[in-house]
C-alpha cells in the first residue's frame, strides 16, 4: 500500500503499483463518471423536452464553453505536475507559494474568459457555423456559462492540486453532490420552469459552484495539511512559482486549446451538414465521453503516480505505472467497443426521439470506433508526459494531432475524397494516433531517463 502522509497527501514512491493506482484511480473514474452523468443528464433532459434543435445548440455552445476552459486546465495541470514533483522530493514546505501563485493566476484568467466569452459569443458561433434553428438557444448557453466560469475555473484548478497530492476521495465526494444537485435543476429548470437550454446551462454552472465552494471549504479546514495558509499575502504571485506555472502551463494550455480548436473545426464541418448531424455529432461526444472520462481516471491516478516517482527518481517505478496504465485503459475501451456495437441506436434514443438522428448513429459508430485503441494508447503516454513535466513534448504532440492530423484527416475523407458526415467522424477518430504513437514511442526508448535530458523538472 502507499505510504499514507495524511487526509490529503499520499505517498507513491513504494507498494504495490496496479492495487495503488486502481485504488487511487477508481474515485477519480466515479468523479468522472458522475461529471459525464450530470452532463448527459443535460442532453437528455434538453433533447427530451427542447427537441433535436436544443441538442444541436448545447452540442455547439458546449465546443466553445470547453475552449474557454482551456487555460484553465493547461495551467492546472503544470500545477499538479509541479505539486506532485515537490511532493515526491519532500519539498513540502514550497508548497505555500505554488498553490497561492496558481490561485492568483487561476482567477485572473477566469475573469479574462468570462469577459471575453460575453463579448465574443456571437461572433464565434458565426464561425462554427452555428445552424440558425439553434443559433440563439446556443447564445443563451454560452452567455450564462461565461457568468458561471469561475466556479469552472475554481473546481478543475482544486482538482489538480488534490491530484498533485495523492488524494482522489474528497473530489469524487463533491463532485457526487455537484451532480445530484444539476440532474435535480435540470429536471426543475428546464422540465417544469421551462427555461430552455439557459436552464440546462445554468443548473450545471449551479452544480460546479458547490464543488468549488465546498471544496475551499474543506481545505481551510485542513489548511496545515494543505499546504496553504489562506493569507491574504500568500495570494501575491510568487517569481518562481510563476515561472515554474508558465514553463508547464502554458504548453500544456496550449495543447489543450490545438486540439480544442479542431474539434470546433470539426464542428464546424459537421454544423455545415445541418442540423440532425449537427444534434447526432453533440450526442455521440456526450456518450464517447463516458468511456472517456472513467479511463481519464486512470490518466490522473498515472499521472500524479509517475510525477512523484519521477521526482524522486525512481526510473523502473516510472516504467511500471505507465504499463499498468495501458493495461487498464484497453481493457475499458475494449468492453466499451462491444457495447457500442450492439446497442448504438439504443443509446442514441436515450437522448431524443428523432428518427433522423437515431438513424445517422450507426453512421458516427462504425467512424468513431477506430479512435479507440488511439485513446488506449494515449491513457498512458498522455499520464507519462505529462507526470515527468514535459510541456514542450505535450504541446507539440497535440499540434501535430489537431492541426496537422484531425483537421487534414476531416477535410480530406470529408471533402475531398466526398466520404460526407462518415469522413468527418473517421478524421476526428484517427488524428488521435497523431498524439498516441509519438508518446508511446517516447516513453518506450528510454532518453527521458538519462540525465543528460533536458526534461527534468525545475529543482
Amino acid at each position: 500500500m502507499a505510504e499514507k502522509k495524511g487526509k490529503i497527501v499520499t505517498d507513491f514512491t513504494s507498494g504495490n503499483i496496479l492495487k495503488q493506482m486502481i485504488s487511487f484511480a477508481i474515485p477519480f473514474m466515479l468523479s468522472n463518471m458522475m461529471q459525464v452523468l450530470y452532463s448527459l443528464a443535460d442532453m437528455a433532459v434538453v433533447g427530451h423536452f427542447v427537441g433535436y434543435k436544443g441538442l444541436s445548440a448545447v452540442s455547439v455552445a458546449s465546443q466553445l464553453f470547453m475552449f474557454m476552459t482551456m487555460f484553465c486546465i493547461g495551467f492546472s495541470t503544470g500545477g499538479q505536475v509541479s505539486i506532485s514533483h515537490k511532493v515526491g522530493q519532500g519539498r513540502m514546505k514550497e508548497l505555500n507559494n505554488t498553490i497561492g501563485t496558481l490561485f492568483t493566476v487561476i482567477g485572473s484568467i477566469a475573469i479574462i474568459m468570462s469577459i471575453a466569452g460575453l463579448i465574443f459569443a456571437k461572433p464565434v458561433l458565426h464561425l462554427l457555423n452555428a445552424p440558425k434553428e439553434s443559433y440563439e438557444m446556443a447564445y443563451s448557453y454560452v452567455i450564462v456559462c461565461s457568468f458561471g466560469i469561475i466556479f469552472t475555473y475554481g473546481y478543475n484548478m482544486l482538482s489538480a492540486v488534490f491530484r498533485g497530492m495523492g488524494d482522489s476521495k474528497h473530489p469524487f465526494m463533491l463532485i457526487t453532490a455537484s451532480a445530484l444537485i444539476n440532474v435535480v435543476l435540470d429536471l426543475l429548470f428546464v422540465g417544469v420552469f421551462g427555461m430552455g437550454v439557459a436552464g440546462a446551462a445554468l443548473a450545471t454552472i449551479m452544480g460546479q459552484g458547490f464543488s468549488f465552494i465546498g471544496a475551499m471549504i474543506f481545505l481551510v479546514k485542513n489548511k496545515e495539511e494543505f499546504g496553504f495558509d489562506f493569507k491574504f499575502a500568500s495570494f501575491r504571485i510568487n517569481k518562481e512559482a510563476l515561472v515554474e506555472l508558465v514553463r508547464l502551463g502554458i504548453p500544456f494550455a496550449l495543447q489543450s486549446c490545438a486540439i480544442n480548436i479542431s474539434m470546433m473545426f470539426v464542428n464546424s464541418l459537421v454544423n455545415n451538414v445541418g442540423v440532425f448531424a449537427s444534434a447526432t455529432y453533440g450526442v455521440g461526444l456526450k456518450i464517447d465521453d463516458f468511456v472517456n472520462k472513467i479511463t481519464q481516471g486512470v490518466t490522473f491516478a498515472a499521472s500524479s503516480m509517475v510525477g512523484q516517482n519521477y521526482g524522486a527518481g525512481n526510473y523502473k517505478r516510472v516504467r511500471k505505472i505507465v504499463f499498468s496504465a495501458w493495461g487498464i485503459s484497453f481493457v475499458c475501451y475494449a468492453i466499451y467497443v462491444i457495447l457500442y456495437f450492439a446497442r448504438a441506436e439504443q443509446m442514441f434514443a436515450l437522448f431524443t426521439d428523432d428518427v433522423n438522428v437515431i438513424n445517422l448513429a450507426r453512421v458516427y459508430v462504425s467512424a468513431i470506433v477506430w479512435n479507440y485503441p488511439a485513446m488506449a494508447i494515449m491513457r498512458g503516454s498522455n499520464a507519462f508526459i505529462q507526470g515527468i513535466g514535459n510541456a514542450k513534448l505535450s504541446l507539440t504532440f497535440a499540434v501535430l494531432d489537431g492541426f496537422v492530423f484531425r483537421i487534414a484527416f476531416s477535410y480530406i475523407l470529408g471533402i475531398v475524397f466526398d466520404f460526407g458526415l462518415f469522413g468527418f467522424f473517421l478524421g476526428y477518430g484517427l488524428a488521435t494516433y497523431g498524439t498516441a504513437l509519438p508518446g508511446a514511442i517516447y516513453f518506450l526508448s528510454g532518453r527521458w531517463s538519462k540525465k543528460n535530458d533536458k526534461v527534468v523538472c525545475a529543482e
